[in-house]
């Protein structure tokens, strides 16, 4: 059976996969394993993006909490980064956010913080999932109730803003909000600091989440950097934990440039720890030639912020990230938080006076091709155990030796495989990366 966790917490269609009994499952085992008897009330933290399915998902988590005698705050709508940054100000025992990040409006996804706003270990997530599998949950005669969420919105906006060192005059900002989790909190941060700021994609009805817009759609927020002028485009997922930008000609700017753009200014700055950069495999093999050309180390993980965070943490590095634009500042905070990396990226422009378009030819990328495969969930761990697939993908190296590079694998969150292919002839990579695909989906699908 495959396991309940995936790379990004618990995740499937609301009310079907995602359903209210697991949901209530969950909060009631999750309540066992993380109280940690520091209080006679454990509190939980409650978080959510703009789905519909969120309200329905939060109470059955909180009922869930409430029958074994925890206590749950909720906090309303809300970016992700910031149950892991409150649930360490309100010393909870944890932090529960109800998301799917980028994906459709009908998936939705539940994600559990520790009481120190990291993200559960296997370990952990595996006897949360043994008891909520169990035929005889775990039972408790104690009741908890829910305690008023408070000034949780103006502490998160106050701590965001505590992490820039001036303000934002003079500077003209574009957002997409993904009709998500930042949509009434972005622009009150840039707007707080000073800068002027336009918005699109900022007014959520529950079912527009991610739809045209956000950080899957890039070529939204290049048009409205455009169009309106600004100085900047910031275009965020539906959970608020990734960003993605446009420079001031419309020209998308992705997560591995903006590593590099702060990983430069971090270096001239003195505050890049162990002069390290930790990305994953997917990121593209410039980055690699960025960080040999400018005497910065870059050190791979699988894919995953989860294991971008690890290594982080196991060696004292300090910036890592996704190219999806799920950057992590472990100086400010425990998990990917993309206001945060835009504020960062908004202070380097005006620290260096200088245009995004020319920060973000900081790298240069190499031509890079993606392609999703489907496959049945339950053929996940046959794909690249099938020999007609690794004859594919060692033909397809060879042909580009030495001059890309061919990378297959499942993806965490979704029944896909990405096949991500890199080479000198865009042309050429995009017919490889359609016959890896191709096989895969015809064989697994």
């Amino acid at each position: 059976m495959a396991r309940l966790f995936g790379t990004d917490g618990v995740r499937g269609i609301a009310n079907k996969e995602l359903t209210c009994s697991l949901a209530y499952r969950i909060g009631k085992a999750a309540t066992q394993v993380l109280s940690t008897g520091k209080q006679k009330k454990p509190l939980f933290l409650i978080g959510l993006d703009s789905r519909i399915s969120g309200d329905m998902l939060q109470s059955a988590i909180t009922a869930g909490i409430l029958s074994e005698g925890g206590d749950v705050m909720q906090l309303g709508v809300l970016p992700t980064p910031s149950v892991a940054y409150l649930v360490r100000k309100y010393n909870a025992a944890a932090g529960i956010m109800i998301s799917a990040s980028h994906n459709p409006a009908e998936y939705n996804g539940i994600k559990i913080f520790s009481g120190n706003g990291f993200k559960l270990p296997d370990e952990t997530e595996d006897e949360i999932e043994r008891l909520t599998n169990s035929t005889m949950l775990p039972t408790s005669s104690r009741i908890g109730i829910i305690r008023p969420s408070g000034n949780a919105v103006r502490n998160y906006i106050d701590f965001l803003k505590s992490t820039v060192p001036r303000d934002f005059q003079g500077i003209s900002i574009a957002l997409d909000c993904a009709n998500g989790a930042t949509s009434h909190i972005a622009e009150a941060v840039f707007a707080e600091l000073g800068a002027t700021v336009c918005v699109t994609a900022n007014e959520p009805n529950g079912l527009n989440i991610n739809h045209n817009c956000g950080s899957t759609h890039p070529e939204t927020i290049c048009e409205f950097t455009k169009k309106s002028g600004s100085h900047i485009g910031i275009s965020f997922d539906g959970d608020g934990d990734r960003v993605l930008f446009s420079d001031e000609t419309g020209t998308p700017v992705d997560g591995d440039q903006i590593l590099a753009i702060l990983a430069k200014n971090m270096q001239k700055n003195g505050t890049l720890k162990r002069n390290t950069v930790v990305s994953t495999v997917m990121s593209n093999f410039g980055l690699t030639l960025f960080g040999e050309q400018n005497g910065i180390h870059i050190k791979q993980t699988n894919v995953g912020d989860r294991y971008v965070l690890e290594k982080m943490l196991q060696s004292g590095y300090n910036l890592g990230g996704e190219q999806s634009g799920h950057i992590i500042l472990l100086d400010h905070n425990t998990t990917g938080d993309g206001i945060l990396t835009a504020l960062q990226v908004v202070t380097t422009l005006m620290q260096t006076a200088t245009p995004l378009s020319t920060l973000a030819r900081t790298l240069t990328k190499l031509p890079q091709v993606l392609i999703n495969a489907r496959v049945k969930n339950e053929n996940k761990e046959l794909v690249l155990k099938n020999e007609a697939v690794l004859e594919l993908v060692e033909n397809i190296t060879i042909k580009l030796f030495r001059k890309g590079r061919v990378l297959v694998r499942p993806s965490g969150t979704e029944p896909l495989f990405r096949v991500m292919i890199e080479g000198e002839n865009p042309e050429e990579i995009q017919q490889y990366a359609k016959q890896i695909a191709t096989l895969i989906e015809e064989t697994f699908s």
